[in-house]
């Protein structure tokens, strides 16, 4: 069990006890952690520039998007040629074979048919002649080659951001794994794992899709619309006028509903890493869950924030799905305004049939992006949302760096000092106090006392989990705050409480703090720690793959792989955190055998609550609140008939019976029942 003393944290109701990394107990940390929100401008920012390694490729797919979207906006104005031989075709059949424009538009004057005669001198149609097919088939070939390498550029363009965004994702997923590995233990306390997870894993896939569904769509929206803007202006200077009139409402209305969708968005993706930390929490504790008859408000509490969950996201999707509909209503508007003004000027003669079409193609075409840009705020504001998550981890602060020029130790023994060292959790909350103590090279330290004494403390600290607020901790003479993490950390073996297991083989995970050890090297350390006993009545063996959590063998069963991976290590500082609670009596008094020849050669840190299992130590020390307040080997302490000897009678006191109680009332010394125990 860890002996922390950490600031209490109401659980909210209905949530499960937690077991964090490194032994912390129920409840701790399970608080949201405060988030501070950025703007949308300074994340999307960032967010895009993350693109930067990535120029040329980003220069090639531009380029690519200026030809295709350059293809794409002549498609509509060639398109309107043809339409303009075929309405002239059907016009000019319908006049005298024989005479000239000139006579058809003097005739049509002569008649009062001014703005017939207006189109007629606009159009030059050939009197009596039909449609030029010749003429018609090659414009509309010319169209087709041009939309079909418009689309095969498109797809070229695509395929190189397709690989830009994922590689983007690829180091941002590198650098979030790299920064998770620099940050210090105290940020995974105060993170709940699920909301962590899904900062990891839900939020940054949720980036992929945002940046690929987005970024080829913004690029070609973008330039279409100066594309199409440009034509329109050289067809009609008027109808593009009007046309221009939708884009500040339209501009106007996504800003509106894009500022409201945006608190929404932040609010989902926060919903769901709390949502996703109480269902680790309640899928980790469901034994206890069962066990204490939670059940109900732990559906409660899943289903209280599920339906959080539910209104942000119904309100965010709902907020931003109004864009589109919105944007769409506009350009409609737009749509008959253009129609109704290009009708007029036709029939005037100052335009053409073509033109008009062509213009309102336009006209769509200059919607379009402007509706997809509306269609794709909601994913945009997710996106940017989400990356506001992930950026809060790479900005967290960061452990300590090592040290430029580290110190090493030349010749390893395992010596140990605590040279008046001082340390707290939190800064108006003491919890060790000029602390001073040696381990002598080969010796073995236990550490007891009772919970929230601080003996896990300590040995995190010889660790470096966390820096101390004074004094210093020495191995072999060097200060470990001189040292490599990893070079101090290389020298020390560990053995925890809570078991962890990863899924492989048993021959993997005993190697795993040994990945060059030998096949004999990997048996004999099995063999030292029974594990091979077990090992040889599986179907597989040490080929035996082992589930993440570890259901196919049981819990005795995994603590021996562990201790067997630290014997493999062979470490010349070794670290036992109740090392043998979860085994058998058996197979416990066979471990504390074994424990002995691994611990011969090197120092030893043994935290015990069950004081049995210490009673060979060279050095036992009993702390209370931070503080050694004894020390000795195991006769001088029950001797002394102090703190050691009241704790290790405690742990016997449900062993007396009623005979042997007093019968007289009187209140039973230590000292008797000491006697008691022995007799």
């Amino acid at each position: 069990m860890s002996e922390r003393t950490v600031p209490a944290q109401k659980p909210p109701a209905g949530s499960t006890p937690r077991r964090m990394p490194g032994g912390r107990g129920p409840g701790f940390g399970a608080g949201m952690p405060a988030e501070r929100s950025m703007n949308f401008g300074p994340s999307a920012r960032r967010l895009l520039g993350r693109l930067r390694p990535h120029r040329l490729q980003l220069s090639g797919i531009i380029a690519l998007a200026v030809v295709s979207v350059g293809l794409s906006v002549a498609g509509p104005k060639i398109l309107g040629h043809a339409t303009d031989l075929i309405f002239t075709g059907v016009v000019g059949r319908k006049l005298p074979a024989g005479s000239s424009v000139d006579q058809a538009v003097a005739a049509a004057r002569a008649s009062g048919n001014n703005a017939f005669a207006d189109m007629l001198a606009r159009m030059h149609p050939v009197p009596g002649a039909g449609i030029d097919f010749s003429a018609l088939g090659r414009i509309l070939l010319l169209a087709l080659g041009l939309y079909l390498a418009a689309a095969l550029l498109s797809f070229w363009q695509g395929w190189l951001l397709n690989g830009v965004v994922q590689r983007t994702v690829l180091k941002l997923r590198s650098d979030v794994e790299d920064k998770l590995n620099r940050l210090p233990l105290p940020y995974f306390d105060k993170q709940p794992r699920g909301e962590l997870l899904s900062r990891v894993t839900n939020d940054i896939d949720n980036i992929s899709q945002s940046l690929q569904q987005t970024l080829s769509q913004l690029l070609t929206s973008l330039l279409t619309v100066i594309g199409v803007l440009g034509a329109m202006f050289w067809i009609s200077p008027l109808l593009a006028l009007v046309a221009l009139v939708a884009v500040p409402l339209s501009v106007l209305v996504t800003q509106r509903i894009a500022k409201r969708s945006q608190k929404q968005f932040i609010a989902q993706w926060a919903h769901t890493g709390e949502l996703n930390g109480r269902i680790e929490e309640a899928f980790t504790g469901h034994e206890l869950v069962k066990v204490f008859g939670r059940q109900r408000e732990v559906e409660a509490a899943f289903t209280e924030k599920n339906e959080q969950l539910f209104k942000a996201s119904f309100g965010a999707q709902f907020i931003s799905g109004i864009i589109m509909p919105s944007m769409m209503f506009i350009g409609n508007l737009s749509y008959v305004a253009i129609a109704v003004v290009g009708g007029l000027r036709v029939a005037h003669g100052s335009m053409s049939l073509g033109d008009v079409q062509a213009f309102i193609q336009y006209s769509r075409q200059f919607t379009q992006p402007l509706t997809q840009v509306a269609s794709m705020a909601n994913l945009l504001q997710s996106g940017v949302a989400s990356a506001e998550r992930v950026f809060a981890v790479l900005d967290a602060d960061e452990q300590s760096p090592d040290p430029v020029e580290p110190a090493l130790v030349a010749q390893p023994r395992g010596r140990v000092e605590f040279e008046h060292v001082s340390f707290r959790y939190e800064p108006d909350k003491p919890l060790i106090n000029d602390l001073s103590l040696v381990a002598e090279p080969g010796h073995t330290v236990a550490i007891v006392g009772p919970t929230g004494a601080g003996k896990t403390t300590l040995v995190n600290l010889i660790m470096r989990f966390y820096e101390l607020d004074a004094g210093r901790i020495t191995l072999d003479g060097v200060d470990t705050s001189t040292m490599r993490r990893d070079d101090l950390r290389g020298r020390i073996g560990m053995v925890l409480q809570d078991t962890w297991l990863f899924g492989g083989t048993i021959r993997d995970n005993i190697a795993y703090g040994r990945p060059d050890a030998t096949e004999e090297e990997i048996l004999a350390a099995a063999r030292a720690t029974f594990v091979d006993r077990f090992v040889r009545s599986l179907p597989d063996g040490y080929d035996t793959v082992i589930d993440e959590e570890g259901s196919n063998v049981s819990a005795g069963e995994k603590q021996l792989i562990t201790i067997a991976r630290a014997a493999l290590a062979e470490p010349s500082l070794l670290i036992l955190d109740e090392a043998t609670s979860s085994v058998d009596t058996r197979t416990e008094v066979l471990l504390q055998r074994a424990m002995a020849a691994l611990r011969s050669d090197r120092t030893s840190f043994v935290i015990a609550h069950r004081l049995s299992t210490i009673r060979d130590a060279d050095l036992i020390l009993m702390m209370e609140n931070g503080r050694i307040v004894e020390q000795g080997t195991h006769e001088q302490l029950l001797a002394a008939r102090g703190a050691y000897q009241r704790l290790y009678l405690s742990q016997f006191s449900q062993a007396l019976t009623e005979e042997d109680e007093p019968t007289d009332g009187a209140a039973r010394t230590p000292a008797a029942a000491q006697g008691a125990l022995s007799g």
